[in-house]
């Protein structure tokens, strides 16, 4: 059976705008860094097919 889900944790104060602004304002990601996240993910899903 599976367990409950807990509450999420509210942020308050330099916390939450923190997160609000990463929110807003994701980091880009390059083509370079998305072609070697996508070839890491092949590699990790060729080692889960054993």
């Amino acid at each position: 059976m599976a367990r409950p889900i807990k509450e999420t944790p509210i942020l308050f104060g330099k916390d939450a705008r923190k997160f609000e602004e990463r929110m807003k304002n994701p980091p880009k990601e390059t083509k370079e860094q998305r072609e070697q996240r996508l070839k890491d993910f092949e590699v990790a899903m060729k080692m889960l097919k054993i």
